[in-house]
């Protein structure tokens, strides 16, 4: 494997790692489950979370076309024998 294959196959697992770690911080779609509880939820907090959300949302989409991105990157590569 050549250098260019090692670099692809480093930022590979980086965004990877970013996509998983964008993920695990996103909060799940549980709506309506703090009335059960008795913890509803304020109209400042929602607002809070909802822009939280979509930041992390932002975030995840372009995590997911980087790495579509390298993994074609890497299948051409390895298609055309330019990874040894």
């Amino acid at each position: 494997m050549n250098t260019l294959g090692i670099i692809l196959g480093i930022l590979l697992a980086l965004v990877s790692i970013a996509i998983i770690v964008v993920i695990i911080l996103q909060e799940g779609n549980q709506q309506g489950l703090g009335v059960v509880t008795g913890a509803a939820d304020s109209y400042f907090s929602k607002n809070k979370a909802r822009s939280i959300d979509a930041f992390l949302s932002r975030w995840t989409k372009l995590f997911a076309a980087v790495f579509v991105i390298f993994v074609i990157a890497l299948n051409v590569l390895a298609y055309l024998k330019l990874l040894g």
